[in-house]
């Protein structure tokens, strides 16, 4: 107990010692969506819970069924929430991977959601095969009028910070789902190495993906533990620069998704798998630490 008090103290402490660096909203309106990531109820309460806790709405993979497909329009609908989703391909080979990769965003596309976001081809594909889903994305989301973001993700085209640098310069319509938490892994380091790649992935971001990650993983146990303030320093620092980028150019919404994952992506206790800290309170945390930051 004597924790849990002390990690909600020093996050009020957090946001009070930051509201003299809080960047004014002004003009720019910043939509928070929760990640259904580990969902266990059913799409009612999750909704409802989502709800109440401030969230303007869900990130999630479109369902597989009608069934629940339909649950979850209703529950959104009902609740009054937006809808971001998630996006990929499959299949044995590239060809099969583009086609379902297409086909899948044009079924999202169809739900009609705030944006989508890719995690777009394979980190052992070509250059120009990875270009290829990024231009069909293109493609579809100037056609449909619709941003279309592909996250920064180990596994993925842009698992690696020199890596995704390449696809920048190159494909100028490309735009970010920038988790960069990924990066932090990938590379064991909070990128002071490579801040030029860095800042022109800051330059090309659509959408947030607000974990803190850090050298040895992509979540920290719990964002407002001491030991982490440096390390959620910096993450801030990045996500600051994306605020005042949008403001500067004149962007009118810029979307966040809070995706402290659940246990097994949150660090649990050996024998028991027990998690160390609560996925729901993590992300709920993120939400008014940004809420109070960017507000």
């Amino acid at each position: 107990m004597k924790r849990i008090r002390y990690s909600i103290l020093w996050l009020l402490l957090l946001v009070n010692t930051m509201a003299g660096s809080a960047q004014s909203n002004t003009g720019l309106k910043i939509k928070i969506y929760c990640t259904n990531w580990g969902m266990t109820d059913s799409w009612d309460v999750f909704c409802a819970k989502v709800k109440d806790a401030g969230f303007d709405g869900v990130e999630t993979w479109l369902p597989g069924t009608d069934s629940e497909r339909s649950d979850m329009l209703e529950a959104l609908k009902r609740y009054e929430l937006s809808l971001g989703l998630l996006c990929g391909g499959g299949g044995r080979s590239f060809q099969e991977y583009h086609d379902s990769f297409v086909k899948n965003i044009e079924t999202a596309i169809r739900v009609k959601p705030d944006y989508i976001n890719c995690h777009t081809g394979k980190d052992y594909y070509t250059f120009q095969q990875n270009s290829t889903l990024i231009d069909a994305a293109s493609k579809l989301s100037k056609l449909n009028n619709l941003p279309i973001y592909h996250e920064t993700h180990r596994g993925r085209f842009s698992f690696a910070a020199h890596v995704t640098k390449r696809f920048l310069e190159e494909l100028p319509a490309l735009s970010l789902a920038l988790d960069i938490s990924h990066w932090c892994s990938v590379h064991e380091s909070l990128l002071g190495d490579q801040k030029e790649t860095v800042e022109l992935a800051l330059q090309r971001t659509g959408h947030i993906h607000a974990r803190v990650g850090h050298p040895q993983g992509p979540q920290v146990n719990d964002f407002t533990a001491p030991e982490w303030k440096s390390t959620l320093e910096q993450h801030l620092a990045w996500w600051d620069r994306i605020v005042q980028l949008h403001k500067e150019n004149g962007r009118r919404t810029l979307t966040i998704t809070t995706e402290f994952g659940p246990a097994g992506y949150l660090p649990t206790l050996p024998f028991t798998q027990q998690p160390v800290s609560s996925q729901w309170q993590q992300n709920v945390s993120m939400l008014k630490l940004l809420r109070a930051r960017y507000q």
